[in-house]
């Protein structure tokens, strides 16, 4: 038999990240969408992702459902961290998932839509419109509360 600590450790291993997951993606508590932001229009919409919604597992979470991605390429940028930059030179390669419009509020909350990133509809190397999450300037800077500078 085990020590009851052990099994509380083995408990909390599991429900820690269960806990944080549900914090950062559905938690009414941490993320409040901005007022200013239009709503977002019912059917389907095309949304380029070139970071961590790249991963099946990641869009699962996020949305409820992996989906189909097709490979796409914005020309012209070049990706730049957590964003992508203008570089008439480049191209950045990602994927263009189709979502609903409950997906995409989810995938706007995951992003932290109005407050670390804004999505904009940019032109696609086969011609076609999709959201791009962009960071937002102000979530770049650094903030001399949390900085430090």
């Amino acid at each position: 038999m085990r020590p009851p600590h052990v099994a509380v450790g083995l408990l909390m291993l599991i429900f820690a990240p269960l806990g944080w997951l549900w914090l950062t993606l559905l938690s009414p508590f941490t993320y409040e969408r901005p007022a200013h932001l239009p709503d977002i229009e019912p059917g389907r919409h095309r949304v380029f992702v070139y970071g961590t919604l790249r991963l099946a597992p990641v869009r699962w979470v996020v949305m409820g459902r992996a989906g189909e991605t097709q490979p796409a390429v914005i020309e012209g940028y070049r990706r730049e961290a957590l964003d992508l930059e203008a570089s008439p030179e480049d191209r950045v390669r990602g994927e263009v998932i189709i979502v609903n419009a409950e997906e995409l509020r989810r995938l706007d909350r995951y992003e932290r839509l109005g407050i670390r990133y804004e999505r904009v509809p940019m032109r696609l190397a086969d011609g076609q419109l999709a959201w791009v999450y962009r960071r937002r300037d102000e979530a770049a800077q650094p903030h001399p509360a949390i900085d430090g500078t």
